[in-house]
């Protein structure tokens, strides 16, 4: 069986999805560290519709 390929999520290079692969789903530890990085500096969000926390500002 073919191991299935995907794209880098930082610079979109195909990288197959195995074990030979220890920086999957990032081509390197180059764009693992830069996608880390990106996620630090706060560039990506998860999204909610929940604030759990909006309840200790309401001061309830």
């Amino acid at each position: 069986m073919t191991a299935p390929v995907v794209k880098c999520p930082t610079c979109h290079k195909e990288v197959v999805w195995n074990t030979d692969s220890p920086y999957r789903p990032f081509c390197s530890k180059r764009c693992k560290l830069i996608d880390l990085g990106e996620w630090a500096q706060e560039k990506y969000t998860v999204s909610s519709e929940d604030d759990p926390f909006s309840d200790l500002l309401d001061g309830k």
